[in-house]
């Protein structure tokens, strides 16, 4: 029997994740073609490499004494290749967030990691599919709004933003000098970024307020709204985080509403556990949350 590079890469996930499970979801492979294999290694090597339990797997010693092997040998490896294909031989890491979180997000995360030693390949994707990419290991560090836990995923609340409402510095409602009821509001074109079941009330709110029918638009993502309401006079509802740049400034203006209920958008910061230590990991998770700190 030969034992592959992929067969190195096995051994780590399994260590790492505790789980022949989670490997195999991480490669597409069935539970019963990670234990095959493992099984393999066990007896071509004549080791016992996990002590099997109904939570999931736990290295024996030998298999511990033999990682840290398997892992130079993996990095030596890709290193190998990175010379010979002139590419940079530094850690690469991937980041995936909600399309909504791009401009608070990756835009001052890469400046506070301008300097690391690591590339950085930055994507967007609902908060579903992020976690699920997490746990295959197709990406590194997710950015997310809150959602149920999943097996083998870490999460750590970030931010809470409130959902406030917004016009344009130009537009009728900005020069108000005290608060506004939600009738006042009505009577104007409005897009909502839709952020779930409280825009929708907050729609049916505006609606028996109107006095013509007229269309209420709710757009993903904050781009969306954040056009409509700079170019075309809408009012819009949106997370505060996403517009937090142009409220400084003044191109957008937060409207006083005291009569809506206090909304919030959670927005979760997500990695795959592991006992493996990933420095590069460690320090995209610190400089997020510097990012909240500052």
């Amino acid at each position: 029997m030969s034992v592959a590079l992929s067969d190195l890469e096995l051994l780590l996930d399994v260590a790492e994740l505790g789980s022949f499970s989670q490997a195999a979801a991480k490669r597409g492979w069935s539970q019963p073609q990670v234990s095959q294999r493992i099984g393999l290694l066990e007896q071509h090597w004549g080791v016992t490499l996990f002590t099997r339990h109904r939570r999931g797997a736990v290295a024996t010693n030998a298999c511990e004494a033999f990682l840290e092997s398997a892992r130079q040998s993996l990095t030596v490896y890709q290193q190998g290749l990175d010379a010979m294909q002139g590419t940079p031989a530094v850690r690469r890491i991937r980041l995936s967030c909600l399309p909504s979180l791009t401009s608070p997000v990756f835009g001052p995360l890469l400046m506070k990691l301008a300097d690391a030693p690591m590339e950085i390949r930055c994507s967007t994707d609902h908060s579903q599919q992020i976690m699920q990419d997490l746990l295959t290991g197709q990406v590194e560090v997710g950015f997310v709004l809150k959602c149920p836990a999943m097996a083998g995923i870490q999460m750590e609340l970030l931010w809470r933003s409130p959902i406030v409402p917004v016009v344009a510095a130009s537009h009728p409602l900005a020069g108000g000098a005290g608060p506004l009821a939600l009738a006042d509001i009505a009577r104007h074109r409005i897009a909502p970024q839709f952020w779930g079941d409280e825009c929708e009330s907050l729609i049916q709110q505006i609606r028996m307020l109107r006095q013509l029918p007229s269309p209420i638009h709710a757009v993903q993502p904050a781009s969306a709204a954040r056009e409509l309401v700079l170019r075309h006079g809408f009012v819009s509802f949106m997370p505060e985080l996403s517009i937090k740049a142009d409220l400084l400034d003044g191109t957008l203006v937060r409207l006083c509403v005291p009569e809506l209920p206090a909304w919030h958008w959670e927005v979760m910061m997500a990695w795959r556990a592991g006992k493996r230590v990933d420095a590069a990991k460690a320090q995209v998770l610190d400089a997020a949350r510097a990012l909240v700190a500052g």
